[in-house]
């Protein structure tokens, strides 16, 4: 249960992250340092999560579907 909660948080966070990105993006006049800043977030986040889905497939925290 805790593992579903983690993961729904997490893409939370990289929606807000995304929407954060788009705010930047329109709003700012400068070279877009800030746009840049949550996109490099919102990578690193996904990257994390996929790695964490990884993990937890091979140690069967996620339970295999039945065929």
């Amino acid at each position: 249960m805790i593992f579903k909660v983690v993961i729904v948080l997490v893409l939370f966070v990289i929606i807000a992250s995304l929407f954060s990105a788009l705010y930047f993006l329109a709003k700012d006049k400068d070279a877009g340092v800030r746009t840049v800043k949550a996109l490099t977030i919102r990578i690193g986040l996904s990257i994390t999560l996929f790695v964490f889905l990884l993990i937890g497939y091979y140690f069967n925290w996620i339970p295999h579907a039945a065929t």
